[in-house]
């Protein structure tokens, strides 16, 4: 009798509680779910939302960043030829009919110009993570845009400490010139510069969502310029101009009223919006059997 007990109490251990296999086998199969989603390349005709953001926090960063030291932290062609200007002086030699002296001392411009360039391109550098783990997935463009938040939030306090006014008054008087300030013009920098490199490779009408140069020239070429219809090669564009100027107008607005660590600190949360933004997007297999 006692083994027939305790064979029934084992039979019933066994087979009792079916539903806590069945909990846990639901548990995993969500997981797996949810992990193969992050691993599913979206739709990038469906990224016009965080991709127009893309555009308002370029006009955003670099407001703060010229409002302070009249460099941009994205349009790197300026930061370049000025850079050129600088090496340039050193070949020059005095003038005796203006009475000009040769300069040849590296301006704290060219050096703040040199550390936007250096870290643009560190933080596009980092867009070679994603291509392999797929420029196109969504745990890429969740992870790149996180990365993103995290270099414009590491700015904001490092110019909270630095004491820096945030706004100049004059070109050869910026308000940033000790050691964070340019800790904090990296930092801005490399954000853009990763920014850059995840919205071209989308290959979407947004480009990089920085330089805007190629998008006007595109734009006022465009065969369907004066069509009376939507038109995606004009639209996307148009949309990209406005929330560049948006993000440059809100940001000198909100500078002008807490400061430029207060102003980082915004556009800390909007990049944490749109980092969550890109769990929302479509894919391009759901695409395709929604059809």
């Amino acid at each position: 009798m006692t083994e027939l007990s305790s064979a029934n109490t084992s039979k019933d251990s066994a087979a009792g509680h079916p539903e806590d296999g069945g909990t846990l086998s639901t548990q995993r199969s969500s997981v797996q779910s949810f992990w193969s989603y992050l691993h599913a390349e979206v739709d990038p005709a469906w990224c016009t939302a965080p991709l127009a953001a893309y555009c308002f926090m370029t006009g955003f960063i670099d407001a703060i960043s010229f409002s302070a030291v009249f460099v941009w932290c994205g349009f790197q062609t300026g930061n370049f030829a000025q850079l050129a200007l600088a090496l340039a002086r050193l070949f020059e030699t005095n003038n005796s009919s203006t009475g000009s002296l040769q300069d040849s001392s590296f301006h704290i411009a060219d050096r703040q110009a040199l550390v936007s360039l250096l870290t643009f391109n560190l933080g596009a550098f980092l867009g070679r993570i994603g291509d392999r783990m797929g420029p196109h997935t969504r745990i890429w463009l969740v992870l790149g845009t996180f990365i993103q938040t995290l270099f414009t939030m590491a700015a904001a306090v490092t110019i909270w400490q630095s004491g820096s006014l945030s706004i100049a008054d004059d070109r050869g008087d910026p308000s940033w010139s000790n050691a964070l300030s340019y800790v904090c013009l990296a930092f801005m920098s490399a954000s853009l510069g990763c920014q850059g490199i995840l919205g071209k490779r989308l290959n979407t009408q947004f480009t990089t969502t920085i330089v805007l140069t190629t998008v006007w020239v595109e734009l006022v070429t465009d065969p369907k310029l004066f069509y009376h219809e939507r038109v995606k090669t004009r639209d996307h564009k148009l949309i990209a101009a406005f929330f560049l100027f948006l993000g440059a107008f809100a940001s000198r607005a909100i500078l002008a009223t807490v400061g430029a660590s207060g102003a980082l600190g915004v556009g800390t949360g909007v990049r944490l919006l749109i980092t969550l933004s890109w769990l929302f997007v479509p894919g391009k297999k759901a695409q395709k059997q929604a059809s």
